[in-house]
């Protein structure tokens, strides 16, 4: 399964795939029918985007040994039952994954 990183609102690209939002909170002002239109996303998975106060921690992670505990601790959370599952049927899946 090939999995791309990419900007929230960034251009589409030619057969891209499905967009899967990742992120804990939609974006601001923007109606739920307008999020594929605006290049945001096609589907949101909050529960695939780090808690709060783990995104706190990356925000102010400054070093390569503050960023490893971050990443650490999100693997973590990935491993819990309600993001574990998700993640085994993408596995399992043929189809490109596009996260933000």
């Amino acid at each position: 399964m090939a999995i791309t990183v990419v900007r929230l609102g960034s251009p589409r690209k030619v057969k891209e795939g499905l967009r899967i939002g990742t992120v804990r909170r939609p974006p601001r002002g923007v109606p739920k029918s307008e999020y594929a239109k605006r290049d945001f996303y096609d589907v949101w998975l909050p529960n695939l985007a780090p808690t709060q106060k783990l995104l706190r921690e990356a925000k102010s992670a400054h070093d390569k040994k503050s960023w490893a505990i971050f990443e650490r601790k999100f693997r973590s959370e990935m491993n819990a039952p309600e993001a574990g599952k998700v993640l085994d049927l993408w596995r399992r899946s043929p189809i490109t994954l596009i996260f933000l």
